[in-house]
């Protein structure tokens, strides 16, 4: 008796001692599993005369209920404490700011903003957007558009040619998106208007040029189509844009291959702390050319220009965004910075509107 007594003890010990459900476990095991040393004495009753194992069997299954429930209280202490540690461990500061949605965590590019912005502008007009390849033939983007021959632009130190093909032609990243203006007049027939903006390559790079930018060209051709129409329109456009009630524009004549007569546009600014602001001033500046278009890209798209005349123009989309929201360097529109992004960029859901706000 004084054994099993001794058992018992070192056994309480062993659970009051475990320090995890882990070590209890395998006290338990010892114990009471198939070999523990509680099971292995209730084994040896089968070997006892009847009156030894009333008395130790008596004695033996008093030890294992104590054990048992020793083991209960033990395994409760333990989940109770394993339950706070977690609690501690996972607790949520609810005095935290709450985390950004995935829609307010995105910004939308400058670049894509403008683009969304003069599309709505236009669109307001009655314009829709035309696009065309990036890739182009010599005869849509210089040809049909009345640049000579010998035209510096025709020059592989202006222009990105591709390897000459087995007739001699070559296809180039388009340098304009004046191309897509003579597939449209090649595949609509008038009235035609429509604006063109898209990406465009040249060979230059500072901090006002790179060798892929964007533009946004339109068009407009009917009978009866003249430059009045087209300072409205431009008029129009730079007060919605630069969302200001009024702005003064100036045209000087200029030379353009594709137009005739052709003017450069300056609008009215004020220089100050460097900063520009428009609609205000004494100060111009230029931002687009324009003109009428010429009779002989009209008879190369296959309309004749003594029935229908019209008017273009063309601008960069990066230079105007750089304008309205003041940023210095071309090239930082392109550094993928996203610290940068997070600056200058817009959230998902601002899309630009006329009643709205374009930049609200």
């Amino acid at each position: 008796m004084s054994d099993l007594a001794t058992l018992e003890a070192s056994i309480l010990d062993q659970i009051a001692a475990a320090g995890d459900e882990a070590a209890l476990e395998a006290v338990r095991v010892a114990a009471l599993g198939k070999k523990g040393s509680i099971s292995a004495l209730l084994a040896t009753l089968g070997k006892m005369s009847p009156d030894e194992r009333k008395t130790q069997g008596a004695a033996i299954n008093q030890a294992k209920d104590k054990v048992t429930e020793a083991l209960a209280a033990r395994r409760d202490v333990l989940k109770s404490a394993a339950l706070d540690a977690r609690l501690a461990s996972e607790t949520v500061d609810v005095t935290l700011p709450l985390r950004d949605a995935q829609a307010e965590t995105g910004r939308i590019h400058p670049l894509s903003q403008v683009w969304d912005e003069l599309t709505t502008i236009f669109a307001d007009m009655g314009f829709s957007v035309a696009e065309g390849p990036d890739i182009e033939t010599d005869d849509y983007n210089f040809t049909k558009l009345n640049f000579p021959e010998g035209h510096p632009a025709r020059e592989m130190h202006d222009t990105f040619f591709f390897h000459p093909k087995e007739d001699g032609s070559r296809m180039l990243l388009r340098t304009h998106t004046s191309p897509v203006q003579v597939r449209t007049m090649l595949s609509q027939k008038p009235p035609i208007r429509v604006i063109c903006p898209g990406r465009t390559y040249r060979i230059d790079s500072d901090a006002t040029h790179t060798p892929q930018f964007h533009q946004v060209e339109g068009l407009v051709i009917d009978k009866h189509s003249h430059l009045g129409h087209l300072k409205w329109i431009l008029h129009e456009f730079c007060k919605a844009f630069f969302e200001v009630d009024h702005i003064n524009m100036r045209f000087r004549p200029s030379f353009f291959p594709f137009t005739e007569p052709s003017l450069e546009v300056d609008i009215q600014c004020r220089r100050d702390k460097g900063e520009i602001r428009f609609g205000e001033g004494e100060d111009w500046l230029e931002i687009l050319g324009c003109g009428m278009v010429h009779p002989n890209v009209l008879r190369a798209c296959g309309i004749d220009p003594d029935e229908y005349q019209g008017f273009a123009w063309g601008m960069g989309i990066d230079r105007i965004a750089m304008l309205k929201y003041g940023i210095a360097d071309l090239r930082q529109l392109f550094d993928s910075d996203v610290r940068w992004l997070n600056h200058y960029g817009f959230r998902p859901l601002e899309v630009p509107t006329l009643a709205g706000g374009l930049s609200s």
